[in-house]
């Protein structure tokens, strides 16, 4: 049942440094998906047609697809699993379990794998759509104590993995102080994505303690980049 995270976790303790990519259905182009990432993400702030998008990277590689859904409708099974997510920085009850109780019934009786998910968006450097969505305030990159205190609260809470998002396009990524302060503060595997556009960030993050790293924007942007990351992960 817990297959996805077991190999997450167990990947996670070995040192393996884990590419991830994050497709959002409304920008979805079929033709950029090739084998190599260890795992694509599915989902949006936005978007609400999954189906396709999973049934077309299946069709077309052998990767495992999550989904990050940004909404209930957004759901699918056919997936390999679920990010089950609580957005931490939120104080809005719709975003810490309302969301989660409208789409328990579908989740529970689908038998997909479900992970519960703490995620904790860091400021960008510009608002993001999940901010602006949300109302959530991001963490300061210059308060990396405020990201413990979540990811400490979330790993408290039974989370089993927690994701530091600067936010879709944002102008810098989660700086490397933030996510060695999480990373030394909780024993859970880390996802660091946001703003990532050089394989050097992402071997920043890598080094800073992430485990996971989750590029979405800037592969939609610019898509022949891919092998050139693909091959700095090597």
């Amino acid at each position: 049942m817990d297959k996805i995270l077991n190999h997450i976790v167990d990947r996670a303790n070995a040192g393996s440094k884990m590419l991830v990519r994050l497709i959002d259905p409304d920008k979805f182009a079929p033709s950029t998906i090739c084998e190599g990432f260890d795992f694509y993400f599915v989902g949006g702030s936005t978007a609400s047609d999954t189906t396709a998008v999973v049934r077309a990277i299946h069709g077309a590689c052998t990767t495992p697809v999550i989904l990050f859904p940004g909404r209930p409708s957004q759901f699918t099974p056919e997936a390999d699993a679920l990010l089950f997510l609580t957005l931490m920085n939120s104080r809005d009850p719709r975003f810490l379990i309302d969301q989660q109780i409208l789409s328990a019934d579908a989740v529970a009786t689908s038998g997909i794998e479900s992970i519960p998910m703490g995620y904790i968006l860091v400021d960008g450097g510009r608002e993001s759509t999940t901010q602006r969505l949300t109302g959530a305030q991001p963490v300061s990159a210059q308060k990396p104590d405020e990201a413990v205190r979540l990811a400490r609260t979330a790993m408290l809470l039974g989370k089993c993995l927690i994701y530091l998002e600067a936010g879709s396009g944002a102008n810098q990524p989660v700086p490397q102080p933030v996510i060695r302060a999480v990373r030394e503060a909780v024993d859970l595997p880390l996802i660091v994505g946001g703003g990532i556009r050089e394989p050097q960030q992402m071997s920043d993050a890598f080094v800073a303690g992430a485990d996971l790293v989750v590029i979405g924007n800037h592969f939609e942007s610019h898509p022949e980049q891919i092998p050139l990351f693909l091959a700095a992960n090597r």
